[in-house]
C-alpha cells in the first residue's frame, strides 16, 4: 500500500537511557541496522510551512521516498520505491521520478518553486514488537550531531499513549518534549548557518 497512517510517541533519550532500554529488552548489536534518510524541501520551506516533510530513506541498496502529511489523527504517510538511478536523480537534481509521492508533493507546492536537497541524517535503529505496537531505539548522527531517542508505533492511539508513558515511568525516564527527526535537523542546520 503507498499509504498509510503513522501514529507514534517519541522520547529523547540520554546515552545512558538508550545503554538502560537496550540491557532492559536484551537488544544485540546485530539487530541494530544502518539507515539514511536524505531530507528535500524547497528554498522557502514549503513543506514545512504546511506540516510536512519529503525524506529518500536508505537502507543498504534499498531506497524509499515518503512524503509526510497532517492528518486528522497522526500522519499521513505517501510512500514510493525507487532505483537507485532514481534517488541518485532526486538527490543531486532535487526532481522527483513520477509517482503517488510527486503526486502529492506538487499538490503542496507550485511547479515554478523546485525542491532543494537539504541533507542528511543517519540513524542506528532497533525495532522490536512490544505490546500491540513497535518499539523503536534510535541513535542518530547529523551536522556533528547525535542524539538519542525512543518511538512507540501504534495503531491506537489512547491505548499506545498508555502503554508508552507506563514504560517511561516504570523505566524512571522522564517524558521529554521531543522533535521529529527532520525538525532536529532543521534546527541544527539552521543554527548552524547562524553562527
Amino acid at each position: 500500500m503507498s499509504q498509510n497512517i503513522e501514529i507514534e510517541f517519541k522520547n529523547m533519550l540520554t546515552q545512558e537511557e538508550f545503554q538502560l532500554l537496550t540491557i532492559h529488552f536484551k537488544i544485540e548489536p546485530k539487530q541494530f541496522k544502518k539507515q539514511i534518510n536524505h531530507y528535500f524541501d524547497t528554498n522557502s520551506f514549503t513543506l514545512k510551512e504546511k506540516g510536512s516533510a519529503l525524506r529518500i530513506r536508505e537502507k543498504e541498496s534499498w531506497f524509499e521516498m515518503t512524503l509526510k502529511q497532517p492528518a486528522q489523527q497522526g500522519l499521513l504517510e505517501t510512500n514510493q520505491i525507487l532505483t537507485p538511478i532514481q534517488a541518485e536523480e532526486a538527490l543531486s537534481t532535487g526532481k522527483l521520478p513520477d509517482g503517488v509521492v510527486k503526486d502529492a508533493v506538487s499538490e503542496l507546492i507550485k511547479d515554478t518553486e523546485p525542491l532543494l536537497f537539504f541533507g542528511s541524517l543517519t540513524t542506528v535503529r532497533a525495532e522490536i514488537e512490544y505490546k500491540e505496537g513497535l518499539l523503536v531505539l534510535d541513535h542518530s548522527y547529523y551536522l556533528n550531531t547525535e542524539d538519542y531517542e525512543l518511538e512507540y508505533e501504534v495503531t491506537n492511539e489512547s491505548a499506545g499513549y498508555e502503554v508508552f508513558s507506563r514504560l517511561l515511568e516504570d523505566l524512571k525516564i522522564p517524558i521529554r518534549p521531543t522533535d521529529n527527526k527532520i525538525k532536529r535537523f532543521y534546527l541544527k542546520k539552521y543554527n548552524l548557518l547562524q553562527e
